[in-house]
């Protein structure tokens, strides 16, 4: 199959993050198996305009900022110089309306909408962009099947008046061979929770800081590890001093690979306090490291956690909700220990070499429901 893909960034953009790992974990499969593969993106100073990444043949127009403008040029571009049997469009930032460009047939992938959320993080100007962009959506897109990765997605776009018929819930896979537990017999330390990701205000990490602070009174060596960089780390830091957290939370920065394994090993949970979230990729590498994870209960991350099960969901924003499963986590182990097994259990059901098949058969279908012409 000729599939030409259109994504905001590639893998190896600097401002790269979990849609692009997505993305290229499945496509970077297909094109494996011997499917030829064109991505149209954005690029970054620097960067060449052509490239091969992953078996991916790579063109990049415009930077961050301009791709919405340059973008719809490129893909004509690519249309003109080779006739894929299907698109697809990963909307993961500004959708470019790409069906209105091509009767051929559109797979339209949606991690997760921002919808008013986008608010909390951006400025109103830049948001109401937002929003007004993915109001246009159903309409836009009519023609186009949807690949989501979530249940909430899929109801979230059924919501705004997309049919559900048209929609195909694929969930993210996780590396269960990279991703393992820790070899047993590991001493046992201080009751540790970890935060891993970006610190984005929208996040929610400030409810995480609370918890740990609050969970404290309690069991006073509880600690919370803040990995990942982002514009809302100093905010969060004076956030911390100014709750006397002390050493209950530390700021460890961007960590590499080999530390991200070790600390979702080592730690009692995974904390995952985001308002909204396609999936939660990071709740699944947790799970495949036999780490239960504690999460908002809200879009995405309440499809990932099965509740009571591999983890908790608590109220979005309640500090005192998520202190509470901190402490009785942290004054039992064998909970801990229950909840890592089934989490593991349930991270074993999710492969990207299933989520590539799964996608690929979704595409073959959008492809002979509507044959070339």
């Amino acid at each position: 199959m000729n599939i030409l893909l259109v994504n905001w960034q590639d893998r190896l953009n600097p401002q790269a993050g979990g849609a692009e790992i997505h993305l290229f974990e499945i496509f970077s499969r297909l094109a494996a198996r011997g499917h030829r593969v064109r991505l149209v993106c954005s690029g970054w100073p620097g960067a060449p305009r052509r490239a091969e990444v992953d078996g991916l043949e790579v063109h990049r127009t415009g930077g961050r900022h301009s791709f919405a403008l340059l973008g719809r040029r490129a893909v004509r571009r690519a249309l003109r110089s080779e006739r894929p049997d299907v698109v697809v469009e990963d909307v993961n930032k500004l959708p470019l309306y790409l069906p209105s460009l091509t009767p051929l047939p559109f797979c339209t992938l949606i991690p997760h909408l921002f919808g008013t959320t986008a608010f909390r993080e951006v400025d109103p100007g830049s948001a109401a962009i937002v929003w007004a962009a993915e109001r246009g959506i159903p309409r836009a897109y009519r023609r186009s099947g949807f690949h989501v990765i979530s249940e909430s997605t899929r109801d979230d776009l059924v919501a705004r008046g997309v049919p559900a018929g048209g929609i195909r819930v694929i969930h993210p896979g996780v590396d269960t061979t990279g991703f393992t537990p820790a070899p047993p017999g590991r001493p046992a330390g201080p009751a540790t929770f970890v935060y891993l990701g970006r610190l984005k205000r929208y996040k929610g990490v400030e409810t995480a800081i609370r918890a740990a602070v609050l969970a404290r009174r309690a069991v006073p060596d509880v600690r919370l590890l803040v990995a990942g960089q982002g514009d809302d780390r100093p905010r969060l830091e004076r956030l911390a001093a100014g709750l006397g957290a002390g050493d209950a939370v530390r700021f460890l920065g961007f960590v590499d690979e080999a530390t991200k394994l070790r600390l979702l090993r080592e730690s009692t949970a995974n904390v995952f306090p985001s308002p909204k979230e396609g999936w939660g990729i990071t709740i699944m590498e947790a799970a495949a490291c036999g780490t239960p994870s504690l999460a908002s209960d809200s879009p995405g991350l309440r499809d990932s956690v099965r509740d009571g099960e591999t983890g908790w969901l608590v109220p979005h924003g309640d500090p005192a909700s998520l202190a509470g499963r901190m402490v009785e986590l942290a004054l039992d182990p064998g909970l801990v220990a229950r909840l890592g097994v089934a989490a593991r259990r349930w991270a074993e059901q999710h492969s990207w070499e299933g989520t590539a098949s799964a996608t690929l058969g979704h595409l073959e279908d959008l492809v002979a429901a509507r044959p070339h012409t």
